[in-house]
């Protein structure tokens, strides 16, 4: 196992920013929801505490045992977690007299504490508290503090426990990664040596003492994380690996073919099944998104499970499981409320009886794509946006049927195309059409219409856990939904989507 930090997760929306930065770092970490702290073990070599959207004072409010880790690896609480520590040990935390929240500048920094080594003067920094922490007890020192937030970073005595009141995680906190810098590497002393090309040959290795000369059976979705999973296996078991490819019917115009053409020479052992006739049937008449994406699941798992078996001695489902499947399927408080299945089918592995191989779970997408260089994937693989499992089944609002999906695949085509042509495909994180369950009047020639309404959706993103739509020229836009109006019958209106997550999702279903 590589040296991590730990960082407990106490509900903050910006927990998972935290791991990303220490990742840049080259630091391997790791979330844990506060209420599921592991044991302390050599690899741990130090303990980040998130924000939180609760107060310290709350009845109930989310707690952990300090003493379990002091004195053992150093301690980092950032917002909530500093109010945490400084009300643990004696000191006092009120509500702010106004919410903090926004920039500040830290009008003094105490340039002898290694916390804060390089950091500047008048830094700005993010405030995101609605309590203050007003007192501390007299061993604390305070290092750090604003013109309104006295205590916005302290030491306590001379331990290796550390608070700041502020967010370095955020890009608006200028100088948030060197801060992380000087306590991951200089305090808790890691060696940074956790790379894209130690990632791959541990995890083959690892792979190979799993796996042996069992077979794998996996299913392919032309898409970043199951190319990149399946290479890593291939790496491992070689011809032992057996993948799979299915056409849903929801697939984008074309794709079928081109994705089994695009695994051509990779050793991956890619069976193309055409099962459109089979997922239509189970999605008939069907409205409610939970409803068909379960459809969509079942009608897959049976499939699958039909096309494996003709695979004998299989031991092992490969799935593309990444870090944020892992981390949104453990809530904090318990368990979460459904906003969607999510798209790694989960009743595969039981009904097959089989055991689940997850190589990427640890990491975030931009990770995979890093490690699929590395492993020598063609870029026009490791480039495509992500494509959501149950495909167009849910930019399909309402009922599914074949001329539905037609419409919405040309659409698609001419938007995507258009992306890449005027070289704003690379630009955007995602991008697809939605085909809204509504008509609308308009006029072709000296005719009306009533016709499908089509709504575009592109976003900016790192990873996809938030995302901004993406401010694409008018002029592209104009000519888009021009050449969608005058190309594909049926479509009469074209709007463009300028929701951001939060509040909305990615996908509309």
């Amino acid at each position: 196992m590589p040296e991590q930090i730990l960082i407990l997760d106490f509900g903050s929306q910006y927990t998972q920013l935290i791991a990303r930065r220490v990742r840049e770092l080259n630091v391997y970490c790791e979330i844990h929801p506060f209420s599921k702290v592991p044991s302390l073990t050599p690899e741990i070599r130090g303990v980040i505490l998130s924000g939180s959207p609760c107060s310290v004072n709350d009845p109930g409010a989310p707690d952990f045992d300090l003493q379990a880790f002091r004195g053992k690896v150093p301690i980092l609480g950032v917002c909530y977690g500093a109010q945490l520590i400084a009300r643990k040990e004696g000191g006092q935390v009120t509500p702010s007299k106004h919410r903090e929240y926004g920039r500040a500048r830290l009008t003094t920094v105490d340039h002898h504490s290694d916390l804060l080594k390089e950091i500047s003067l008048d830094t700005q920094v993010w405030m995101s508290h609605a309590d203050t922490i007003v007192s501390v007890p007299e061993k604390f020192q305070i290092i750090a503090s604003t013109p309104t937030v006295r205590v916005a970073a302290y030491r306590v005595g001379e331990e290796d426990i550390y608070g700041i009141q502020f967010h370095p995680e955020v890009t608006h906190t200028t100088e948030g990664k060197n801060l992380l810098r000087n306590f991951v590497v200089h305090i808790c002393g890691c060696a940074q040596d956790w790379t894209p090309d130690q990632f791959v040959e541990s995890t083959v290795q690892s792979l190979k003492e799993m796996l042996g000369n069992d077979k794998v059976v996996m299913a392919l979705s032309g898409g970043v994380d199951s190319t990149v999973a399946a290479t890593l296996i291939h790496h491992a078991v070689g011809s032992n690996l057996h993948c799979i490819f299915v056409d849903n019917g929801l697939l984008r115009k074309n794709e079928f073919q081109e994705v089994l053409e695009s695994y051509k020479g990779m050793g991956l052992n890619v069976s193309g099944v055409d099962a459109r006739k089979r997922f239509y049937d189970a999605l008939a008449g069907l409205t409610d998104p939970e409803a068909k994406r379960k459809a969509i699941g079942k009608t897959f798992i049976d499939v699958f499970d039909e096309e494996a078996h003709k695979i004998r001695d299989v031991k092992w489902l490969g799935q593309g499981t990444i870090y944020p499947d892992v981390i949104e399927s453990v809530s904090v408080k318990g368990p979460s409320a459904t906003i969607k299945s999510h798209h790694n089918v989960g009743g595969l592995p039981e009904k097959m009886k089989l055991k689940v191989v997850e190589p990427l779970k640890t990491l975030f997408k931009d990770e995979v794509r890093i490690v699929g260089k590395t492993l020598g994937i063609d870029q026009r693989i490791l480039g495509r946006h992500p494509f959501p499992g149950p495909g167009l089944g849910i930019r399909i609002l309402g009922d599914i049927t074949p001329e539905k999906v037609a419409i919405l695949q040309e659409v698609d085509h001419l938007f995507i195309s258009a992306l890449k042509k005027h070289g704003l495909y690379d630009k955007v994180w995602q991008a697809g059409a939605i085909l809204l369950p509504i008509q609308s009047v308009g006029v072709m020639g000296d005719e009306r219409t009533y016709e499908r309404v089509v709504s575009l959706r592109a976003v900016t993103s790192l990873d996809g856990m938030t995302a901004d739509w993406a401010h694409l020229p008018h002029e592209f836009l104009a000519d888009v939904s021009n050449a969608i109006i005058n190309e594909v019958k049926g479509v009469n209106r074209v709007v463009y989507d300028i929701s951001s997550k939060p509040p909305a999702t990615i996908e509309w279903e």
